[in-house]
């Protein structure tokens, strides 16, 4: 099986940018009412890519940038249940053709309906050499190449299959859950309106002003301008099918994060997102303390992940030390204020997978020094531990292990990069190990599993049969109680040989006005049925 590539979404990736809320039309001042309408003003510290589909990458904040306008075919809910969004319904048989069915009521701002014939021009556009976006992954399915795409011009996919007007066969190389066909593909795949864009060629896909400014959507809102660091804004799409949104103008407010906590208090910014997002620590109390907001924590999703350069560390004895050695529970109680859980491996409580059996490595220094003294560790080297800059947080708590990890014997020296360079470093093997924080999708997280964990060019150059054993078979059966104990095997693999480890997993703080109704701050179904969002008179 090709193994599947990076995608940036995974991440929770904090970005740092200026505060500048004067270009964003139609503020409301107090993110109420205006002569405008009603105004509701989100609150972000991620940086936009883009809004052209067809460009961007699967980052969250260019995600529902674009998903606001153009549905993609299902979305999770905050429960984590897969709910439909232009689709009503995907079924498979047999792992490896996947029936979409369009919901009869879908229909573009124009009133034309959705249709399938929408579905399969967009995926094959999407799969064009010319658009060359490999961060769908397109490769899974028949028709592309390794890399994903079609041929230039083609004028269908062999994956593809319009069964009648709302009812599309997507057909896979090999076995694929449904649940990973739904979060990996259905989720991010955002219909384009095919009797519009057809008049485009492929590489005008890339740079047509409409996609700046596009006038059918088949989503709640319309773009209205954007400014990729400091905000989006919309008008309502009064046509949307699932019924007129009740606030007329919605803001995107991207600021830097020490902004969010005065933005909150003065009204400024309604509410806040779990994971584009990253409210400070150091403010959670002060939010906490506001009369006008309600403060809402999110399941434990973000991991503070440590990735182990195997080839850098190769004694597994040397890896076990190093998380034996640290009190991870002292950083949870410390650092989050109790917000957040201390696993091992990759799956949290948060996922309908996770296995309450695996007890996590216990702090130890007694026996990180025994495994030290086997290894035949002298003390001497000194790893180097890089550690985004952007994380205020984990810069904190990093101190703190190295002081743990220095108790035991172990030099680490801390380096504190911004995240483009922890990203370019990551990609090379020219460090020990170092921490990013990571959100494995808690329905689906073999993707990044799969990529994370296969060998050399991955950040931890580990691969395991075992582990790629279990992983087949995830992708095999929809039996819940059959996935756990695969995703236990591996997280107990993991657990064994330490190619990477958790330093805790945040269960982040995320706030709402009071004035706002039908909202509520969550990691997923933030959006999903934003149209009932409206301000209280």
């Amino acid at each position: 099986m090709k193994r599947f590539a990076k995608r940036l979404l995974g991440f929770w990736l904090t970005a740092v940018v200026a505060l500048s809320v004067a270009g964003c039309s139609a503020t409301g001042g107090d993110g109420s009412k205006t002569d405008e309408g009603k105004i509701v003003n989100v609150g972000v510290t991620d940086s936009l890519g883009g809004i052209n589909p067809f460009v961007v990458d699967q980052t969250e904040i260019n995600k529902y940038a674009v998903e606001l306008m153009f549905l993609p075919l299902m979305e999770l809910d905050r429960d984590l249940n897969f709910q439909g969004m232009l689709a009503d319904s995907i079924t498979t048989e047999d792992n490896i053709n996947f029936i979409v069915h369009i919901d009869e009521a879908a229909t573009w701002s124009d009133g034309t309906p959705v249709t399938a014939d929408d579905v399969e021009y967009t995926v094959r556009r999407l799969a064009s050499p010319v658009v060359n976006n490999t961060t769908l992954m397109l490769h899974a399915f028949e028709g592309t190449g390794d890399e994903g795409f079609v041929e230039e011009g083609a004028e269908s996919m062999a994956g593809l299959k319009v069964i009648d007007d709302k009812t599309i066969q997507f057909t896979t190389k090999y076995p694929m859950a449904l649940s990973t066909f739904e979060n990996t593909y259905a989720r991010y795949l955002h219909i384009m309106p095919k009797h519009v864009i057809e008049q485009f060629s492929e590489e005008e896909l890339l740079t047509a002003d409409w996609f700046n400014h596009p006038d059918v959507v088949s989503g709640p809102f319309i773009v209205t301008e954007y400014d990729n660091d400091h905000y989006i804004s919309y008008r309502a799409n009064t046509d949307y099918w699932k019924g007129a949104p009740k606030i007329d103008k919605l803001n995107i407010r991207i600021v830097d994060a020490s902004q969010i906590y005065a933005g909150l208090k003065s009204g400024e910014i309604d509410i806040t997102h779990h994971t584009m997002t990253a409210i400070p620590q150091e403010d959670y109390e002060s939010i906490e303390g506001l009369e006008n907001v309600d403060v809402v924590y999110g399941q434990p999703i973000t991991n503070q992940s440590v990735f182990i350069q195997t080839a850098n560390i190769p004694d597994v004895r040397v890896r076990q030390a190093l998380v034996y050695a640290i009190d991870r529970q002292q950083l949870v109680e410390e650092l989050l204020k109790g917000h957040g859980e201390v696993i091992d491996g990759f799956l949290s409580s948060a996922s309908p997978f996770f296995d309450d059996g695996i007890t996590p490595m216990a702090y130890d220094p007694d026996k990180a020094k025994a495994l030290l003294e086997e290894a035949g560790w002298d003390g001497t080297q000194t790893l180097r531990f890089y550690v985004n800059s952007g994380d205020n947080t984990f810069v904190n708590g990093a101190q703190v292990l190295v002081a743990q990890w220095e108790a035991v014997g172990i030099k680490v020296e801390v380096q504190t990069v911004d995240l483009a360079t922890l990203m370019t470093l990551a990609g090379s093997m020219d460090y020990d190990f170092f921490a990013v924080q990571y959100t494995y999708a808690p329905v689906d997280p073999y993707p990044d599993v799969q990529w994370l964990l296969s060998g050399e060019g991955s950040w931890t150059s580990y691969l395991s049969d075992e582990i790629n054993e279990a992983l087949e078979g995830t992708q095999q059966t929809s039996d819940t109680e059959e996935i756990t104990k695969l995703y236990s095997t591996i997280d107990q693999k993991v657990q064994e040989d330490v190619p990477m480890f958790s330093a805790y997993v945040l269960s982040v703080q995320g706030a709402v006005s009071k004035r706002l109704t039908g909202a509520e701050p969550s990691a997923y179904g933030f959006f999903n049925d934003v149209q009932n969002w409206d301000i209280a008179e």
